[in-house]
């Protein structure tokens, strides 16, 4: 197994969201608290950036069967935006909102579904960095009709979304929670019920918080472990069993994407924020990681259906 720092990506302050993108074999994902959205195209080795002109971005996904166009969230609205890869300020066009979520309240992490419809969860003020208001956000998915479906409320930072192998499970992460979550989900009408928890960070003794999580062929979850430096893989069949940890040297790791040309690559984001006046020492906090030689992959990730 190697863990390797990727220095073209440079540093960020709350990188998240990561995305592969086949088609152009590029990772995308965004910085959240400097509006910037970020290509990396590892055949290159270059990372290019596009800085939204207004609003919080918490993900980047390309539309399918639209090259250049990607949708975003803004806050606590949904956009897509024209990008052709190349520095510059992008404007996006907003194609939803969501009704009764107040000012100050935005989105956090997203992924669309096996049918391209993305799922959200909106988190409220945020008056410092990481001091939110708890238990203010909610679930939500975009509907193919443009609608915007509301599922459970309650929750103070969403997080990490995935879907099993026959997309009859839904796993969910609200952070503050410190465990990792599973539905019942009916892919026809977007529907989730029966809600259990199947690993727990605290009876686990494991420090941070979960945050974005992907998914394995194996059928096994890979987390991110906010304030851990880490990453976990679990077996949600079986509950309350850790796998593997693999350390990652940025203490607040955000999100974890499969990509490469063989989808065994572990993309993995991380954030660099000053909480309560305490900077994070060491070098390497903010910056892009990828993980190699695990014996494991992904899928493609699904990209958004608009």
């Amino acid at each position: 197994m190697s863990v390797e720092r990727i220095e073209a990506a440079g540093s960020g302050e709350l990188l998240e969201g990561p995305h592969w993108d086949p088609a152009t074999e590029s990772l995308y994902y965004v910085d959240i608290y400097s509006r910037n959205l970020f290509k990396y195209t590892p055949e290159t080795n270059k990372c290019v950036s596009a800085h939204v002109d207004e609003g919080w971005p918490s993900v980047i996904i390309p539309v399918e069967g639209q090259s250049n166009r990607f949708l975003i969230t803004v806050n606590n609205q949904l956009g897509v935006v024209d990008w052709d890869g190349s520095a510059c300020k992008v404007s996006p066009q907003i194609i939803a909102e969501v009704e009764g979520n107040p000012a100050g309240h935005r989105i956090n992490d997203a992924k669309c579904d096996p049918l391209g419809r993305l799922w959200f969860g909106s988190m409220g003020p945020e008056p410092q960095r990481l001091h939110i208001e708890r238990n203010r956000g909610t679930l939500y998915n975009l509907m193919h009709d443009g609608s915007v479906k509301s599922h459970f409320d309650g929750i103070s930072i969403p997080n990490g979304l995935a879907w099993n192998e026959d997309n009859t499970l839904f796993y969910y992460i609200d952070s503050y929670k410190y465990s990792i979550d599973q539905f019942e989900y009916d892919q026809e009408t977007a529907t989730i019920s029966n809600r259990k928890p199947i690993f727990s960070l605290r009876e686990n003794n494991i420090e941070g918080i979960p945050d974005g999580m992907t998914i394995d062929t194996d059928g096994n979850l890979w987390v991110a472990i906010f304030d851990g430096s880490c990453v976990i893989k679990i077996d949600p069949r079986q509950p309350e069993t850790l796998l593997q940890k693999i350390q990652v040297p940025a203490k607040q790791v955000t999100s974890v994407a499969w990509g490469g040309p063989n989808l065994d690559e572990l993309y993995v984001t991380s954030a660099n924020i000053v909480i309560d006046g305490v900077i994070n020492p060491g070098i390497h906090h903010g910056g892009l990681f990828r993980i190699t030689e695990l014996d494991a992959r992904g899928y493609p990730a699904t990209n958004a259906k608009v």
